[in-house]
């Protein structure tokens, strides 16, 4: 007689956190039935799976059972002090012009926005009062490009509770970048935001999505955003991660681009203990065109994880990918970036480039591109270094006059500059660089 022993999974005490909160949060999170449904499906696939891990290939470098040791509780509605303080924050941007939208603690606060004389064709929204309306657009498009499978994305899905509902008609061009400015207040709680943009075909647009928080503060976001972008559209998405340096980060982008479009993303990344910064990027139509860029700074024992899919489905697309990093101290950088050519995707332009710059010998970079191709008219590639700083071209700086200090900071920003002059709009790319230059100035101020 055989006797098969029963394998019991024991949870971690943030799974265990994180099934009371959707347990006693349930019954008031927004939406009508048929999205209680979605939530409990979603969290049914937590339930089963858990927090992701190592064992899991695409979370390999960022065990997350082991990095999220316990699970803050739901934040609550901002007071008076939360959106005073987020009142302040945007700093990231330095002057850069921009139509702001402000969520503070997860939650959108139309009295920090800038909601007056929107453009033509231009439609701003709470995710929060979409789904308590069941919003038909809205369901329409919700959860449709969220990858299945993913539990970081399931978390999202069965706790959203805000986010921005963006529409932008056919046609119209937005005179200001529209900025989703994500403001965690010194509460140590949880927000899972997630927000929706779609895009009609013609239209052209700056989407800048920036997540910034207290530095002494514990808490912990996941944050999703599906982006629909029409036939020869323009769309330029940037990202700024400058969380508090106690915070932990998951967010996810997930866009399908259609035919003749031009899609430019960028993701910008100092701040936060933990990150992982997911994208998930669909060539649904012919003749796109996507340039996908990311510059990460950390330092201490910060961990920063970009883990980025293109999937090419549609003949004749191009696609560019190039990610710096630069890693002091104990940190710990992670690249995973995998392009997919389906067979019908012929024509295929396709080339990834990842570069790690070490600047102490106990940081460690994990580098892992991936090419999958099932087409056989294609021209793809993709590449991935990683080293410290080149002594001879810091000599030929030093033998000039320069100090050593000033030579090493030229040749980083020159590293990084690389991916950020990809920014199209100037002011952005002025104030990104000046960000690069204050933390390069507060490293040598510590040597």
């Amino acid at each position: 007689m055989n006797a098969r022993a029963e394998v019991k999974v024991i949870k971690t005490a943030a799974e265990t956190a994180l099934a009371s909160a959707f347990s006693q949060a349930r019954n008031r999170l927004p939406g009508d039935d048929t999205v209680a449904a979605r939530r409990d499906a979603a969290f049914e696939l937590f339930a089963k799976e858990g927090l992701p891990h190592r064992r899991i290939e695409e979370w390999k470098y960022t065990d997350l059972r082991a990095l999220m040791r316990e699970a803050k509780p739901l934040a609550n509605p901002p007071d008076a002090a939360a959106k005073a303080y987020a009142q302040n924050a945007g700093a990231l941007l330095g002057d850069v012009e921009t139509r702001r939208l402000v969520f503070v603690d997860g939650a959108f606060v139309p009295e920090l926005s800038d909601l007056a004389g929107l453009e033509p064709g231009l439609s701003v929204g709470s995710l929060a009062d979409a789904l308590g309306k069941s919003d038909p657009a809205l369901l329409a498009h919700l959860g449709k490009l969220a990858p299945a499978g993913d539990v970081a994305v399931a978390l999202n899905t069965a706790l959203m509770g805000d986010g921005a509902v963006i529409s932008i008609g056919a046609g119209s061009t937005m005179e200001r970048p529209l900025h989703l400015n994500f403001v965690a207040s010194e509460k140590p709680a949880a927000t899972f935001v997630r927000s929706l943009v779609v895009v009609e075909p013609g239209a052209r647009a700056m989407l800048i999505e920036s997540h910034e928080g207290p530095p002494g503060s514990e808490y912990q976001v996941n944050s999703a955003l599906e982006l629909f972008v029409g036939e020869g559209a323009h769309v330029d998405h940037v990202k700024i991660i400058g969380e508090g340096a106690e915070a932990l980060h998951v967010s996810t982008l997930a866009a399908a681009v259609g035919a003749r479009a031009r899609f430019n993303a960028f993701t910008f990344t100092m701040g936060g203990a933990v990150v992982r910064n997911q994208i998930f990027l669909n060539f649904d139509g012919e003749d796109t065109l996507a340039n996908i860029r990311g510059a990460t700074l950390i330092k201490g024992r910060q961990h920063a994880d970009t883990t980025l899919v293109a999937n090419h489905i549609a003949r004749r697309c191009q696609s560019r990918e190039v990610f710096k990093t630069v890693l002091d101290g104990e940190a710990h950088g992670v690249f995973q970036g995998r392009i997919v050519v389906r067979r019908g995707a012929q024509k295929t332009d396709a080339k990834m480039m990842t570069q790690a710059l070490l600047l102490s010998e106990r940081a460690e970079a994990d580098n892992k591109p991936e090419l999958e191709i099932f087409a056989d008219d294609v021209q793809c590639g993709h590449g991935a270094t990683a080293g410290a700083l080149d002594e001879e071209l810091k000599f030929y700086l030093m033998a000039r006059g320069i100090p050593a200090a000033e030579a090493e900071a030229l040749l980083i920003q020159a590293f990084l500059g690389e991916a950020i002059e990809g920014i199209e709009h100037a002011g952005l790319r002025e104030a990104l660089m000046e960000s690069v230059a204050a933390w390069l100035k507060a490293r040598a101020s510590h040597e």
